[in-house]
């Protein structure tokens, strides 16, 4: 099926990132058109249609997957809704560009992933994790020219805006299972750059706690957290060696978030500190160094943020979908209720979950 002259996209959800990125980003695209939109309420999405001139607002997410006249939607609601609204618009013959983390759960990313390839000829991509995109070719390229050897551990600390317990914190969406599902603070978009380093993991084991138990909402109650606030996993890795990740937002005067990749010759670290395209900074040494010293990310090797061209290049049969897939996708969704399982059962998970 060849892809229309000009692309007619529709938006469900119009929050944070998808007013700062991805509209903004389909709309520098030559050919395509942004023509509608459907917020929580038909309030907010007026507010989004006004801001970006979008022609019309819809009452429901289903008027935009069920209007003939477009061909793409933009997918930009929290986590619970991922599934229904990727799936209803597959089989409605729409492309799909949906925002991170890819679902709720596995089997909701599973689904996702039957209805992408049930329709083949239709582009289904979900946002990748953006923070190490600038320096991900490197690592790769360094890796896979034997830099640091055989694998034997990558040390992962993500204490991104974390700080000590706040007991009258508000409530987010990200703080509730009904809205996020297994998703846990920033753990998978960790994992997911990981996955483009060293591969997946095969088994997990992990710890969490929920420091701040009870948070107040909009209406003034008190509500039980269930999604923890400090996590430690242990992983077995496909290729060898092993990785051990912590995510907190619950510990004060933390060092700064870093990925340290151990190997039988070198290691490499991706550390907070970077300027410019990213803000970290890759650092890396070999058997013979005394330390470790940064390594300078050529331009030409260097990634920006491209979601959106690369989405409109995809429907077009220019490119394909690399910054992510629905099968890449999948692997941090399994492993992310691998983690929340063994933190609940206190047993070792085995990945693949799902054969």
């Amino acid at each position: 099926m060849s892809a229309p002259s000009v692309l007619r996209v529709g938006i469900v959800g119009a929050g944070a990132n998808t007013r700062k990125f991805h509209i903004p980003g389909l709309q520098k695209q030559a050919g395509v058109e942004v023509v509608s939109v459907a917020n929580r309420s038909r309030a907010s999405g007026q507010r989004a249609a006004s801001e970006f001139g979008i022609p019309r607002v819809a009452d429901h997410w289903r008027e935009i997957v069920e209007d003939e006249g477009i061909d793409a939607v933009c997918i930009g609601t929290w986590p619970y809704l991922h599934a229904p609204v990727t799936i209803a618009a597959l089989e409605a013959g729409k492309h799909v560009l949906c925002e991170a983390r890819m679902a709720m759960n596995a089997s909701q990313a599973h689904a996702m992933l039957d209805a992408a390839r049930t329709n083949p000829h239709l582009t289904a991509q979900i946002v990748p994790a953006p923070h190490t995109l600038a320096l991900d070719r490197t690592i790769v390229e360094l890796i896979g020219d034997g830099y640091v050897g055989d694998l034997v551990a990558v040390d992962a600390h993500v204490t991104l805006g974390s700080d000590f317990p706040v007991w009258d914190s508000p409530v987010h969406w990200r703080h509730d299972r009904d809205l996020s599902g297994n998703n846990v603070m920033t753990m998978g978009i960790w994992y997911e750059a990981m996955l483009r380093w060293v591969g997946p993991a095969t088994t997990v084991t992990a710890l969490a706690q929920r420091v701040v138990r009870h948070r107040t909402d909009e209406g003034g109650r008190r509500v039980a957290m269930e999604i923890p606030d400090h996590l430690d996993v242990l992983c077995r890795m496909a290729q060898g060696g092993q990785m051990r990740c912590s995510v907190s937002t619950v510990i004060g005067l933390a060092p700064s978030t870093s990925v340290a990749i151990y190997g039988t010759e070198g290691t490499l670290k991706v550390a907070e500190g970077g300027t410019g395209d990213s803000s970290f900074e890759l650092w890396g040494g070999r058997r013979r160094n005394k330390r470790l010293r940064r390594v300078d990310i050529a331009p030409e090797k260097m990634r920006g943020w491209r979601v959106e061209e690369e989405f409109v290049n995809a429907v077009r049969g220019i490119e394909p979908v690399t910054h992510t897939d629905f099968a890449t996708a999948v692997k941090y969704m399994e492993w992310t209720d691998a983690v929340s399982l063994s933190a609940r059962t206190g047993e070792t998970v085995r990945l693949p979950l799902f054969d």
